[in-house]
């Protein structure tokens, strides 16, 4: 699958959404830590999709030792 821009992403765009979102739901949290990372986890998401889009290669391979 082709595609011009990661902006045109449905996944992007969800991952989006729940960024908002969190903000919306946790708005008038208290427990300022839990809030900041769940809102910096959710931002993460749509960042992370951002930069991988912009890498150019067409996949990443990961070696993991056990």
């Amino acid at each position: 699958m082709s595609y011009n821009s990661f902006e045109k992403l449905d996944v992007w765009k969800r991952s989006c959404r729940l960024a908002v979102r969190m903000y919306e739901v946790l708005r008038d949290c208290r427990d300022y830590g839990l809030k900041d990372q769940m809102t910096r986890a959710a931002v993460s998401i749509a960042s992370n999709i951002a930069e991988g889009a912009e890498r150019d290669s067409k996949k990443n391979t990961y070696t993991f030792c056990i």
